[in-house]
């Protein structure tokens, strides 16, 4: 039986994931504070509902892509007290939430009777649109082969841990994902003012050691072509980097170039828009330093 499904986080990521759910032959009901965004779902062949609780409560299984753990535990909380959620029901957190928070979120709903998983992604809104995210799971090994079942149309599904450990994986591959992306654009700023081809450092790069998500994606298809689209903010990068820095100082390994890269990446926060899309550092990189090694204006995306 196709699960009835509700998606509450409908933006960049929860609308092409609510698409492949329905093509995959869930019935699915989704929730965002955003008019434009329910209607697109009604594009999508899915049930645009007024409020997360309307959404969640004739659902066997319900996604929260949201932008951090405040709001998912406030969602949650929602849902909780309208009595939306219930024995029976399946929570997934497929937002990039704290690892700490998460596993006293699963606590608090198995006190409701409700199962938890965590299922955070990498893959970007190209991948959300193909089914080809990777997906990283935490849950107990109770709900894991329903949370497989559930998770399949949208992509590979990879057994992490338990609770918790999906996000925990997700914010060490964004630490280090924007770390190379940094180093990358450095590299590249540093030989095109030495009179090098970008496109042939890139070649080089990613036929050697240097290749990364970074040589091979962000920069041919979103920096190179001046786009800046990734669809992937560069707060929620930031977001991401810092939750990973925190993790390893809680488990007593601080991460001494994790830091270095969180305090980059918030001064270009400063200097670039509040919508930015993450691949913008490469710009504020490029423009950053004079030819002559001063200090250059901020770049802006208004």
């Amino acid at each position: 039986m196709s699960p009835n499904v509700a998606l509450i986080g409908l933006g960049n990521m929860g609308t092409p994931m609510s698409r492949r759910l329905v093509d995959a032959g869930s019935s699915v009901r989704g929730y965002d504070l955003v008019p434009e965004a329910r209607e697109r779902l009604r594009d999508g062949g899915g049930t645009p509902a007024d409020t997360a609780p309307e959404a969640a409560r004739e659902a066997t299984a319900v996604i929260l892509m949201l932008p951090n753990s405040d709001v998912v535990d406030a969602v949650a909380d929602e849902l909780l007290e309208a009595g939306a959620i219930g024995e029976g029901t399946l929570v997934v957190d497929m937002s990039s939430s704290e690892p700490a928070r998460t596993r006293v979120l699963a606590e608090r709903l198995a006190d409701a009777g409700v199962a938890f998983a965590d299922a955070p992604v990498s893959g970007g809104v190209r991948g959300a649109e193909r089914g080809s995210l990777t997906i990283m799971l935490g849950a107990r090994d109770a709900d894991r082969e329903r949370a497989h079942a559930l998770l399949a149309p949208l992509g590979r599904v990879v057994d992490c841990g338990d609770v918790g450990a999906g996000h925990a994986i997700k914010a060490l591959n964004n630490l280090l994902s924007a770390t190379h992306l940094w180093a990358t654009s450095e590299a590249i700023e540093a030989g095109r003012r030495f009179g090098l081809d970008p496109e042939v450092m890139l070649s080089v790069f990613n036929g050697s050691s240097g290749k990364s998500g970074s040589t091979e994606n962000k920069w041919p298809n979103f920096i190179l072509p001046e786009t800046f689209d990734s669809g992937f903010g560069l707060r929620l990068m930031l977001k991401d980097m810092r939750i990973a820095t925190n993790l390893a100082a809680q488990v007593g390994m601080p991460s001494r170039l994790g830091e270095d890269a969180v305090d980059l990446w918030a001064e270009a926060a400063e200097g670039l828009a509040s919508d930015a899309d993450h691949t913008r550092v490469a710009e504020w990189i490029a423009a950053r330093a004079s030819p002559d090694g001063g200090q250059g204006a901020q770049v802006r995306d208004e």
